[in-house]
């Protein structure tokens, strides 16, 4: 039996909802970023914020939001309601760059 990792695995989460029109392509910016950084690009859990049984501390987030240990991998702040998220860049989306560098900042090494 392998030994377990000497440190806990970083919480990778994304937060979407269903018809959101960039969730799919946000899912493929982390899916890259999970495998630039060494780890499989299923390794998140993702959570409908408009699902009744969310938490309210991860249905406030816009979808889609990605989420390593709590933290947003572009900086960002929490939303006061579940809605949709655009990011600042031509296409709406997170640049592979910000998420990767988001994953490694918040711990996912």
């Amino acid at each position: 039996m392998p030994d377990a990792p000497a440190y806990p695995m970083p919480r990778v989460q994304f937060l979407s909802f269903e018809g959101c029109p960039l969730a799919a392509e946000t899912r493929n910016v982390l899916e890259q970023a999970l495998k630039h950084v060494g780890r499989q690009p299923d390794d998140f859990l993702e959570i409908d914020v408009l699902d009744p049984a969310t938490p309210p501390e991860l249905a406030r987030w816009g979808s889609p939001t990605i989420l390593v240990n709590g933290l947003d991998v572009a900086g960002h702040e929490g939303g006061d309601a579940p809605g949709c998220r655009v990011y600042d860049t031509p296409d709406r989306l997170p640049r592979l760059e910000v998420v990767v560098h988001g994953l490694l900042h918040n711990g996912c090494q």
